[in-house]
């Protein structure tokens, strides 16, 4: 019996899209994170961005603020039907 792996949806290219539209490295990203509070570090971070691990709700919550975005740009895309 053949077994299908689900990938599960993740928003790293949300994530990466948001953070090169403003033109930030990824460790300047986490300095500018760790001044707000968030104890992120580069590698961490790295990997919300490939979907390794995912994102806690603080961490979404200060960027949201960082980018003055909504929420659903972290999602978009997400939602897609026939999944």
């Amino acid at each position: 019996m053949e077994q299908k792996i689900r990938r599960d949806r993740n928003m790293g290219d949300n994530l990466r899209r948001l953070r090169d539209g403003s033109g930030l490295s990824q460790e300047k990203l986490c300095a500018e994170l760790q001044r707000r509070g968030c104890d992120i570090g580069r590698t961490t971070y790295a990997k919300y961005e490939s979907g390794e691990l995912n994102i806690r709700a603080s961490v979404i919550i200060e960027l949201r603020k960082f980018y003055k975005c909504s929420y659903d740009e972290f999602f978009a895309g997400l939602d897609t039907e026939g999944e």
